[in-house]
């Protein structure tokens, strides 16, 4: 290729795989099902964006390198205390049935359906054990099932990736060196545990290499991210170089210790981070589906059409059922977990990378294993992606709908606020700092959160669940300013603060933090002078005549969202609407 094609190429792949998340995102599906095909109809219609002519036989090491970025990213997300009781036995159960029996089960069926030699579909079944949370999270964030259920699913899939990877590893030394698989004599138990070792001892290092550059010196957000990505490529790289895919490993160990090691207090939210894994995974995806020819998918379509049958109805369910039997789970999230198995990057990088390297030792059959993951990847993430919701529903496992709010401050009119917020069907919990203004809480009979859970919802390390908006209303403007900003990734929704003075010379308070409640009329002095006067909030029906003199503050749909009139919009009711007034203070002669 000439220079001029290879910058174009380059160019190409970016802007696809940046495009198709972006159209994903406002269809909202799981970017896979654009991306895949995306990325085939570009390798098919065009020769520019094949990752083989752009980068040659380097691509099968930038795609090990960029797994080990996704995966690290994966395990700072896991926090091990809530891997505890029954959820710590699923999983692993989980894991050891799942990888075993569909292993087994496409080892044993695929000779027969694809036409493949048993070794071949031995590679084939151990490429398709793998998950992957870059493709379940994204389905149950849409899906939003119980949080024990999707613990479950997340850990299931991050941890899978690189035992998978690994077992996968084996496999293909095991095929390219002999004509069979050789699994006696506890040979490749051995060298598993080899490659155990070498990833857990590059984890420790990269651990300790975390620590020094992110403690010890101290790097700020920018600094620290690029730290964090030279020290997990550059354990996974010799992690590699020592045994073909520890890397995988490292840098999952990795990940898990610095979300998990007290001191690292690393950020819920890291979007630097974030925002190159999702770029990864764009390139990634585009480059490995750009490699798939349309007369490599026609032979093998209808075969792979019935082994995704097969794992979805017969493999799956036996290995959720197994895995979740005695355990304290309902039948619908036993059921659930049973309906939720897409495979994702890793198999389709594994899949690229084994099946070329098989290809090239002359393996017959090899050429097989990239389109049927390809088509296993499209058909299972297609298929869940369009039931996983509807079948939730069905199975009841579906987070309750509706907002959860948490109010800050214990003034009086903010108590009473939060009564009238209650009122209109609203699941409202509370903070306050002075221990009078908790008492009052308790008598009015709201829910009162613990006495630390601001200092939690602060902490760039947490994330308040189950929350999906906070108000905040002390009397300290400038706190409110603060916390907001803080705050903002660590909620799942919106945060919003009363208004401060318009004469206010507070510190943060006149200048920015989170969207200001009640427009510019109704800032919090007023607020609470009204309120002292004798104001007090009502509940209504949208339909009903608004009152004279009264302020709409808060509208409740008909399927219990809260949508606040804000100084930046104002929220029209609708019929089937609540709406929550503020009225006015009574005069004298109303006295």
């Amino acid at each position: 290729m000439t220079d001029e094609e290879v910058l174009l190429g380059l160019a190409l792949t970016v802007v696809l795989a940046t495009g198709s998340q972006i159209l994903a995102n406002k269809l909202r599906v799981p970017a896979l099902i654009i991306l895949l095909p995306v990325g085939f109809a570009a390798g098919w219609l065009t020769e520019i964006v094949h990752p083989d002519k752009l980068l040659g036989p380097d691509f099968t090491d930038l795609v090990s390198l960029s797994v080990a970025v996704i995966l690290y990213d994966a395990g700072l997300g896991l926090d091990l205390r809530k891997l505890v009781g029954h959820t710590r036995g699923i999983v692993m159960r989980l894991l050891v049935y799942g990888v075993l029996l569909t292993f087994l089960v496409t080892g044993a069926v695929a000779p027969a359906m694809f036409d493949m030699p048993l070794r071949v579909a031995a590679m084939l079944g151990m490429i398709l054990v793998v998950s992957g949370p870059t493709v379940v999270g994204p389905l149950l964030d849409f899906v939003r099932p119980s949080d024990k259920v999707r613990r479950i699913l997340i850990w299931e899939g991050t941890l899978t990736d690189p035992i998978g990877a690994i077992l996968g590893a084996l496999t293909f030394h095991a095929v390219a060196s002999s004509h069979h698989v050789d699994i006696g004599r506890g040979y490749q138990l051995g060298q598993f545990l080899i490659s155990l070792a070498v990833g857990l001892v590059g984890g420790a290092v990269a651990t300790g290499l975390l620590w020094f550059t992110l403690r010890t010196l101290r790097l700020g957000e920018t600094l620290g991210t690029l730290a964090q990505l030279a020290i997990v490529i550059g354990a996974s790289a010799c992690c590699d170089v020592v045994r073909d895919d520890t890397g995988l490993i490292a840098a999952i160990v990795a990940g898990l210790a610095v979300s998990n090691i007290r001191g690292f207090d690393m950020p819920a939210r890291r979007p630097f981070l974030e925002t190159l894994v999702q770029l990864i995974i764009g390139l990634l995806f585009i480059s490995i589906s750009s490699t798939v020819t349309p007369a490599s998918l026609v032979p093998v379509l209808l075969p792979a059409l019935g082994l995704i049958v097969i794992l979805v109805l017969v493999v799956r369910p036996i290995v959720a059922f197994g895995a979740t039997a005695r355990t304290g789970l309902s039948r619908g999230e036993r059921t659930f977990i049973g309906w939720m198995d897409p495979r994702g990057i890793v198999a389709a990088a594994t899949a690229s990378a084994f099946s070329s390297g098989l290809v090239q030792r002359g393996v017959p059959g090899a050429a097989k294993i990239l389109p049927v993951t390809f088509l296993v990847i499209v058909g299972t993430v297609l298929l869940y992606s369009l039931t996983a919701a509807p079948v939730a529903r069905r199975l009841g496992v579906v987070k309750a709908a509706g907002t959860r709010i948490l109010l800050v401050g214990g003034e009086p009119w903010v108590i009473d606020l939060g009564s009238a917020l209650r009122t209109a069907g609203l699941d409202v919990l509370m903070w306050a700092g002075a221990d009078e203004e908790r008492e009052d809480i308790r008598q009015a009979g709201l829910s009162l959160a613990k006495g630390d859970l601001l200092a939690t919802a602060i902490n760039p390390g947490a994330r308040l669940e189950g929350v999906t908006a906070v108000f905040l209303a002390t009397d300290d403007d400038d706190f409110n300013a603060l916390a907001s900003i803080v705050m903002q990734d660590n909620v799942e929704g919106p945060v919003y603060r009363v208004g401060p003075p318009h004469d206010s010379h507070g510190v943060v308070a006149p200048y920015t933090g989170g969207d200001i409640l009640f427009g510019a009329s109704l800032v919090r002095h007023v607020l609470a002078e009204r309120y002292g006067r004798g104001a007090r909030f009502t509940v209504q029906p949208a339909g009903v005549p608004l009152p004279p003199d009264h302020d709409t503050l808060f509208v409740v749909r008909a399927d219990h969202r809260l949508d606040p009139v804000t100084e930046r919009e104002e929220t029209v009711a609708q019929e089937g609407d609540t709406v929550v007034l503020l009225g006015p203070a009574p005069t004298t002669s109303q006295r």
